[in-house]
């Protein structure tokens, strides 16, 4: 009688482990089943194409904008100079007209000068090639601008060569009281 129990526990283990039929369906689920996968993979291919769309029109404005950015950085040479030109005292009143020209141009497409005197100091938008150590806030600020840095639409175009001061926190000494 054991072994007729462990034998009937053997089948159902067996019978456990094979796998059942799937349930038949019927033409009509089938021909819905079909519809839904079908609409399932459209909606997929149109999603794909609509990423890819997005994607090509943001790295056409990115490369529209990195060769607007290369070609006002090829004409800071020439900015640099109509100022230094315009900064002398016998400067011909045409370089200051072509100076201003020029500014307007670039201020059209929001190239802006970055890095004043006075300023705080921005590794992110200026270049320290000097520095001086003073008494103050304990900030660092630009002491001069050796040459302007310039950002298009908020991006760095060339960063502004700086002399930098670092204006130390001194406190006088505390005098021991008698």
């Amino acid at each position: 009688m054991n072994e007729e129990i462990k034998n009937q526990t053997e089948e159902q283990a067996v019978e456990a482990q094979e796998p059942q039929e799937p349930v038949k369906e019927s033409k009509k689920e089938k021909k819905q089943t079909a519809k839904l996968e079908e609409k399932i993979a459209q909606l997929e291919e149109e999603a794909e194409y609509d990423n890819f769309r997005k994607r090509t029109q943001k790295e056409k404005e990115t490369t529209y904008q990195d060769a607007q950015m290369s070609t006002v950085s090829a004409f800071l040479p020439v900015l640099d100079n109509l100022e230094r030109g315009a900064a002398q005292e016998n400067a011909d009143e045409g370089v200051k007209l072509i100076l201003k020209q020029f500014q307007d141009i670039l201020q059209k497409y929001h190239v802006e000068a970055c890095g004043e005197q006075g300023q705080a100091f921005d590794p992110n938008f200026h270049n320290a090639v000097l520095h001086e150590e003073g008494e103050g806030s304990g900030e660092t600020v630009i002491a001069q601008v050796l040459q302007k840095g310039y950002t298009m639409n908020g991006k760095l175009i060339r960063a502004a060569m700086v002399k930098t001061l670092s204006l130390i926190h001194i406190s006088e000494p505390t005098r021991p009281r008698l």
